[in-house]
């Protein structure tokens, strides 16, 4: 027998389960795909034989998903809807150079798009596509060329190549400033504290910040966000503290919307890279955006556009086990 590469069962029968899903019905399922009903029920059988689960529970003249039906369904939709957006994409182009780099909501709108216009104007003819996610594996998808991360550097099956390090320090609106000095950590300890927590934990928290700087653990006040972004936005509007990453940061300091807190600062642990798939050799357009987002990485990582721009994420929590050697 001939090893499946992928170890999928037959790709008709997947294509089979997926409409019968979608439909709820074995026979709109073989009219979509213009063969039997009969047809159909056997590759459903065949899925289901091969996972030794059943993936629908036959009701009279009906049938009904199973969880495990479900969760194969939805993983199935997700992947002909990525194929056929790809196949229109690629049937659209033409043959238009086309480039796609991947990045998180905050590196895309403070740090990538003041930037790009200036690749834009040097290279009309190639189109650059961004796909945003601020999911650790959000960007892993095979469309995606080149991808801008935060990180120690090594991704699997990913070449890499350093873009900048970054400074952590916290930033408040200037009114929230102004109505809470902060004189020493204590006093900032004290403060309505804004953290990015949930998503990706190689950013760095309140407690991992405030223990660099020498200040000892204690109950804090922290309002947690899972974007960013919005983490930013709250602390613009007077709602507290954040801690910035000066490349990200830098703009919204230069326009007035934010402050910094307090000269207290760290070197962030990680640093941002520009990364592709070691497995396929980048495209000459690919190579062209590779090559000029490396070029940036001789500017100064709080260098920023001075556009009225309004903002990734934040370095890795350490795991219990850590804390406790750390302590120790």
């Amino acid at each position: 027998m001939v090893r499946r590469f992928y170890s999928l069962p037959s790709l008709s029968a997947l294509a089979a389960f997926e409409a019968a899903a979608r439909h709820l019905s074995l026979t709109k399922a073989a009219e979509e795909l213009n063969v039997t009903t009969g047809a159909v029920s056997r590759s459903v059988r065949t899925l289901e034989e091969e996972l030794g689960n059943p993936l629908f529970l036959r009701r009279h003249r009906a049938v009904e998903l199973t969880r495990e039906g479900e969760t194969l369904s939805a993983a199935l939709r997700e992947s002909f809807e990525r194929m056929a957006a790809t196949f229109r994409q690629i049937k659209s182009l033409g043959g238009q150079a086309n480039v796609t780099v991947g990045s998180t909501m905050a590196m895309a709108h403070l740090w990538l798009m003041p930037r790009m216009g200036t690749f834009w104007n040097q290279h009309q003819d190639i189109v650059v596509d961004h796909v945003i996610s601020d999911h650790p594996r959000g960007l892993d998808r095979p469309d995606i060329d080149l991808r801008i991360r935060y990180g120690a550097g090594e991704w699997p099956e990913e070449v890499s190549a350093k873009l900048y390090d970054d400074r952590v320090f916290p930033v408040a609106s200037p009114a929230f400033a102004k109505a809470y000095p902060v004189r020493s950590m204590s006093d900032l300890a004290r403060l309505q504290l804004l953290s990015v927590e949930g998503i990706d934990w190689t950013w760095t928290t309140w407690s991992e910040f405030l223990r660099e700087v020498g200040h000892p653990d204690r109950r804090l006040n922290v309002r947690r966000f899972n974007s960013y972004v919005i983490a930013l936005q709250a602390a613009r509007s007077g709602q507290g503290v954040a801690l910035g990453w000066g490349s990200l940061v830098e703009p919204l300091i230069e326009a007035g919307n934010l402050v910094k807190m307090s000269d207290a600062e760290i070197a962030a642990p990680h640093s941002y890279f520009v990364t592709w798939s070691a497995r396929r050799p980048l495209s000459p357009q690919a190579t062209l955006l590779k090559d000029w987002l490396l070029s940036l990485a001789s500017l100064s990582s709080v260098q920023a556009s001075r556009l009225p721009i309004s903002l990734e994420q934040p370095t890795r929590r350490r795991s219990p086990k850590e804390r406790s050697a750390r302590r120790s």
